[in-house]
């Protein structure tokens, strides 16, 4: 079973949890015997209590919410009151996940990351999913082995550095909103050798000035490394990469990746 597998059979696991709360909860008020009189008065009791969740948190729950829980358990049983999953769009075009299987299939030992590197050659910055968005799909289509034999090798053919401070490579995160900001992002300078987070920045911004502040406190708490590598970057950043790399790496090499046909 795979990993995407495993992680479907535990939603389903979690969805039969709420739905014997849920079961629990309204037991008594469901029975349809009561009279609607009594029936109304013990859902009022309920909504008026606090009660445990599956994960023994304490909760309230409206009335108009047990009312819909007995409908459905009177309309469908048990299974009626498993909540269903979520329908969310995927963030990746469809037709770009099947060009990222179909060049994987014409060459089985590519790797992710050069699926990648050949989709950034050919379409739009926009358009090309992330490294680990692709190796996810190839995963759920059981090409993730080195040759598509549906096993996940230790790496996804990426290299790595041979000792701690031989490179860094930078990354952000998109995290929660903040006061004004509908958005923060979390820069992160990390350790190709060691995966040790050298520094880190948060900003409301998703640009060099939260990069470059990142990669200044990696620097001051850790000294510079012998290259820096920053992935798919606008060009001009070298305008901003070589002096700024400079004064904050002393130093310090900045790298930016390159689209391999490979």
């Amino acid at each position: 079973m795979s990993a995407y597998d495993d992680e479907l059979a535990a939603r389903a696991a979690r969805a039969r949890d709420v739905a014997l709360f849920r079961y629990s909860v309204i037991r008594a008020a469901a029975d349809p015997g009561l009279p609607p009189r009594q029936r109304g008065l013990l859902v009022r009791e309920l909504a008026a209590g606090q009660h445990k969740d599956p994960g023994g948190q304490p909760v309230r729950i409206g009335r108009s919410t047990l009312d819909r829980w007995i409908r459905l358990w009177a309309a469908g049983g048990f299974d009626a009151l498993v909540p269903g999953g979520r329908q969310v769009a995927p963030r990746s075009d469809a037709a770009v996940l099947e060009l990222a299987v179909a060049l994987k299939k014409e060459k089985p030992e590519r790797s992710a990351a050069q699926v990648t590197r050949i989709l950034a050659a050919r379409l739009s910055a926009g358009q090309v999913p992330s490294v680990r968005t692709i190796q996810r799909h190839f995963v759920r289509v059981d090409l993730a082995g080195p040759a598509g034999a549906g096993t996940v090798p230790d790496r996804f053919g990426r290299f790595e550095a041979g000792a701690p401070g031989e490179l860094w490579v930078s990354d952000v995160l998109h995290g929660p909103p903040a006061g004004d900001a509908a958005k923060t992002y979390l820069f992160g300078i990390e350790d190709d050798h060691s995966r040790f987070i050298t520094g880190h920045w948060w900003t409301t911004k998703e640009d060099t000035t939260g990069l470059f502040a990142a990669l200044r406190r990696a620097v001051e708490a850790h000294g510079a490394p012998q290259a820096f590598y920053v992935e798919y970057v606008p060009r001009n950043i070298f305008d901003v990469v070589r002096p700024a790399a400079l004064c904050a790496a002393a130093a310090g090499r900045a790298g930016n990746a390159r689209p391999a046909t490979s």
